[in-house]
């Protein structure tokens, strides 16, 4: 297994349209085997799916709504049944090509919902997409801001067996039941400036994966984020655990195949 795995990103972002090519080529020089690209609104299924046929083997696509919808630049607000509607026809015709659901979740940060009726409305969407993952057999890729906890909850009621969590930001006691759910948890570059250290030190090993969510999340606050970046979560993680890089290189990317066998295409053992 010699190579990562980043298993969240946002490669379709428009930071990334002027030097895709550059940030791919960079990103394999550092040791990146496959990406999972995720997608937060259906204006970008497109976008994903033709990035995935542009650098086959490489980047692989995963169609979902995100719990926060974007109105304008300045204004956000909680996903709704309607945002879900656009998206299905377009998830039905590419669902052959997909390794994953997502980005799906629940995100309970104040400012984008209001009361009771904003939470439900985004639970109604992630439960509608975690429906769809088991139709079409799909692990759900799950964004899960100060809403830890009601998104694990939610994930073990609706039955579900296989999802990542990606850059949790909850108590490690709350990512603890989703270990015992069956579920993984990606670390982001950003966890060498984060509060989340606590996580890593808890988190099983057999558990983890890597991720960058590119381009947000990286090693350094405003600063584009880059795929190739993925060394620094491997790099932070062999320290706290006190194992190798090489160790923590071969069972995260072990972990991402579990979790993702479509993906196996980028990875000769």
């Amino acid at each position: 297994m010699h190579g990562y795995v980043d298993c969240h990103c946002h490669i379709s972002a428009r930071d990334f349209d002027k030097d895709i090519g550059e940030v791919v080529e960079n990103s394999k020089k550092a040791g990146l085997l496959a990406l999972l690209a995720v997608a937060e609104h259906a204006g970008e299924f497109d976008k994903i799916i033709e990035l995935s046929q542009r650098f086959p083997g490489f980047i692989f696509p995963c169609l979902g709504v995100h719990p926060v919808q974007e109105v304008s630049p300045e204004q956000q607000r909680g996903a709704t049944l309607q945002d879900l509607d656009a998206a299905l026809p377009i998830i039905e015709k590419y669902k052959e090509h997909l390794v994953a659901i997502g980005e799906v979740g629940l995100d309970f940060t104040p400012r984008y919902v209001s009361g009771d009726s904003d939470k439900e409305s985004q639970r109604q969407v992630l439960i509608r997409q975690a429906q769809i993952a088991k139709e079409l057999d799909l692990p759900l890729n799950v964004h899960s801001r100060s809403a830890g906890r009601p998104t694990i909850h939610l994930l073990k009621e609706q039955g579900v067996e296989k999802a990542l969590l990606h850059a949790f930001d909850g108590k490690p006691s709350v990512a603890m039941e989703g270990v015992k759910a069956g579920y993984f948890f990606s670390i982001p570059p950003s966890i060498i400036r984060s509060e989340q250290q606590k996580l890593v030190k808890q988190l099983p090993l057999e558990n983890i994966c890597l991720e960058t969510d590119s381009p947000a999340l990286g090693p350094e606050k405003q600063v584009r984020n880059e795929p190739k970046n993925i060394c620094v979560s491997a790099e932070y993680i062999s320290k706290i655990k006190g194992v190798s890089l090489q160790t923590v290189m071969e069972v995260t990317t072990q972990n991402a195949l579990r979790l993702f066998p479509k993906i196996k295409t980028a990875i000769r053992p």
